[in-house]
């Protein structure tokens, strides 16, 4: 089958790369056309853009640019209708992703999305919407199944966070510290003298994570650092997601 999927940012990246790879492992001869990034292409996929060219967010950012997002839903439409895929599986994204998913619906395609638009926190008035144009919704949190449900009479699929995959594949690989893992190779900070307080310090850590966008990277992780000076007895650790400086 040929797959065509949308993720416009870096955790998109990463769940689409996961699921090219799930794929794969029933349908062998399958062909990924795909928007995303440096983890969807070292999976198989075909890369069209790069999420990079998408990372639009906030008012004003968006403004400046919608003249890009226009050629961005126009290109976006016209590679899939020469590309005909079987499935169009979109991943989040619902600025862009979902405007997709109405137009493919009407083009006769098979629309999945995969981890739904956080419409039970706000514009919950979408939902009315996606009815129509999405085939097939896959939700990652428990609660979201029963909300469809009960307040939507829309039977959904819940199919788990696909973090705890990750995060079990990273234990397998690297093994916990007393198969003999370094602090070092985790990329935590061990103390030299190994007293009974850098013990406990290097237990306790706190993990930074500011995003994928450099708009909201700007505006959050400097609050986060200032709030980290209240907690010394805490290690800090900020995660990067990739492609960024």
């Amino acid at each position: 089958m040929r797959y065509y999927i949308i993720a416009g940012e870096a955790s998109g990246d990463l769940h689409g790369s996961n699921l090219i790879k799930a794929i794969r492992k029933t349908d062998a001869t399958a062909s990924f056309r795909c928007w995303g990034g440096d983890m969807m292409q070292a999976a198989g996929g075909e890369l069209v853009k790069h999420y990079r060219e998408l990372a639009f967010m906030g008012f004003a950012e968006v403004l400046m640019n919608l003249r890009t997002i226009f050629k961005n839903l126009a290109f976006c439409k016209s590679d899939i209708s020469s590309h005909q895929p079987d499935v169009l599986i979109l991943i989040d994204y619902p600025g862009f992703n979902l405007r997709i998913a109405e137009w493919a619906k009407k083009e006769g395609f098979k629309v999945i999305y995969y981890i739904s638009p956080q419409v039970w926190a706000w514009k919950e008035n979408r939902v009315k919407k996606m009815k129509t144009c999405i085939d097939l919704m896959l939700v990652i949190l428990p609660f979201e199944k029963d909300y469809y449900k009960n307040k939507w009479q829309w039977d959904v699929s819940y199919v788990g966070h696909p973090l705890v995959e990750v995060v079990d594949e990273f234990e397998s690989e690297v093994g916990s510290r007393e198969s003999g893992v370094g602090s070092q190779e985790l990329g935590v900070d061990s103390q030299e003298s190994e007293s009974p307080e850098d013990r406990k310090k290097e237990s306790k850590i706190i993990a930074l994570l500011p995003g994928s966008r450099k708009q909201e990277i700007l505006k959050k992780l400097p609050v986060m650092l200032e709030v980290s000076k209240d907690f010394p007895e805490y290690q800090f650790m900020v995660a990067k997601a990739p492609g960024l400086e």
